[in-house]
């Protein structure tokens, strides 16, 4: 009788002990990660059929499917490209045991180019050059202009355009071709224009 009950004892726990480690299991034979609005669920070979659900932050269901891994590795992808950024669930359920991953989403950030100033030149006449500036998205440009052999300067002024400006120059007995422009906006960004 106490071999039977030591028996009896021994099995009950073994059975909890495997009872218990049924949702580790799972945990260690299954995955989930976000990268962007892109959900990935990973199925290790052995958790056999699931059934997988992507569920909102309100646990309301938004897709469910049935997958079976038994001889090798399933991923299992989403696209919620269509759906807010934000939490979601990812529900692995099989017939003994369940988990649930909690992901979040995210737009991928957009890459900010600086572009060089915009800044274009001609001569107009003998004595007159135009300036044109375009693409600014601050106001406040500095105009220098300098003789092209000694680099002295011959006229400075600041425009306070906020998107772009044209501007005639004229040079009273000067060459258009003996000066060059120095043009800087208020982010640093400079332009040389030589005629």
């Amino acid at each position: 009788m106490k071999t039977l009950f030591t028996f009896a004892l021994a099995g009950l726990l073994a059975t909890s002990a495997l009872a218990s480690n049924d949702n580790e299991d799972l945990m260690a034979l299954s995955d989930a990660r976000a990268k962007f609005k892109k959900v990935n669920v990973l199925l290790k070979e052995g958790v056999g059929k699931a059934k997988v659900a992507i569920m909102d932050e309100n646990g309301k269901i938004l897709h469910q499917r049935k997958v079976k891994a038994t001889d090798e590795n399933v991923l299992v992808p989403y696209d919620l490209n269509s759906l807010p950024c934000g939490e979601y669930q990812v529900k692995i359920t099989t017939e003994d045991e369940e988990v649930t991953y909690t992901v979040e989403t995210f737009d991928k950030k957009k890459e900010i180019r600086e572009y060089p100033l915009m800044a274009y030149g001609k001569i107009i006449d003998g004595e007159t050059i135009n300036l044109a500036v375009i693409g600014l998205t601050e106001p406040g440009v500095d105009v220098k202009i300098r003789y092209e052999d000694t680099d002295k300067l011959i006229y400075a002024e600041t425009i306070d355009h906020p998107d772009g400006f044209r501007k005639d120059y004229k040079l009273e007995g000067v060459n258009p071709e003996d000066v060059y422009l120095e043009v800087k906006d208020v982010k640093g960004r400079t332009r040389i224009l030589h005629f």
